[in-house]
């Protein structure tokens, strides 16, 4: 990204708005805001804007938006988005009423697909072409770099591993932390700290775990074969803890060949959200 390059990146998160300012690959100004669950389309547009305004947005190129809901990436039209009741079941124009307001390209994508594409910009998969971006918390939601360019499919739609059938349900249910809580009742964060302590059934759930997540990878490594998988989200911070199981598992992967080119990462990407929603900037932008 040249220096004298800025754009705003907006994080639509579960419970808050995340905005930030991003010159030459970093975040040098961020704001964010509480959403009003039951606000109506106009209140919730006005607290985005009044973000995006707190940032002194003079300057900037073009506005990227992580929504975690199905997008008309074409026209900048969110779906189907669950934590903000007042946009469930209405077609919210959130480009174009962006674009219209601050007068400068807006452009909207599903969140699992803005962060791989912040990797490809801005973190470990720079110089991969063919790359998969899992994010793992409370469900598992993935981007595809397909070709050296980002893959959302005809409804923005690609790649959603986490709701292949798996067993009895899907893939999401037992590889993301709803695993912990539907299974065994207890939130991963609290898990973790007892198996780091060396409990031994906690270690034996996140064995069980990395088997789950081992047989998710051999999905995704079926379907795209890609070089690169980068795991992101809350669960990835525990990785030391089901590594080898996952890998255990990969072993029996039929392609051995494919399995040894391949590299599986966790994201040290800071302001991984916000960077990934700019980053639609110059992925749809050029």
């Amino acid at each position: 990204m040249p220096s004298e390059e800025r754009y705003i990146g907006l994080d639509l998160g579960g419970t808050a708005v995340k905005a930030g300012l991003v010159s030459a690959g970093a975040v040098i100004r961020n704001a964010s805001v509480p959403l009003k669950p039951s606000g109506s389309f106009d209140e919730i547009m006005s607290q985005i804007c009044q973000l995006i305004d707190s940032l002194d947005p003079g300057g900037a190129s073009g506005i990227g938006v992580g929504a975690p809901s199905v997008v008309n990436v074409a026209e900048g039209i969110v779906y189907d988005t669950q934590n903000i009741p007042s946009w469930r079941e209405v077609d919210v124009p959130l480009g174009p009423v962006l674009k219209q307001k601050f007068r400068i390209p807006a452009y909207v994508n599903n969140d699992a697909n803005c962060f791989v594409l912040g990797e490809k910009y801005f973190g470990k998969a720079k110089g991969y072409s063919n790359v998969v971006g899992v994010t793992i918390g409370t469900g598992l939601g993935s981007g595809l770099i397909i070709d050296n360019r980002l893959y959302s499919g005809t409804n923005c739609g690609a790649g959603e591993f986490g709701m292949v059938p798996f067993r009895d349900r899907v893939i999401e249910y037992y590889a993301s932390g709803q695993f912990f809580t539907n299974v065994y009742g207890i939130r991963g964060e609290a898990l973790a700290k007892r198996a780091e302590q060396g409990e031994e059934q906690a270690l034996r759930i996140f064995s069980e775990f990395g088997r789950n997540l081992g047989e998710a990878v051999k999905t995704i490594l079926y379907a795209v074969d890609p070089e690169l998988i980068i795991l992101g989200g809350s669960v990835s911070r525990s990785f030391p803890l089901y590594e080898r199981a996952m890998r255990e598992t990969l072993a029996t992967f039929v392609y051995p060949r494919s399995l040894r080119r391949l590299r599986i990462e966790i994201s040290e990407l800071p302001n991984a959200a916000i960077l990934g929603a700019a980053s639609l900037c110059l992925e749809f932008g050029k």
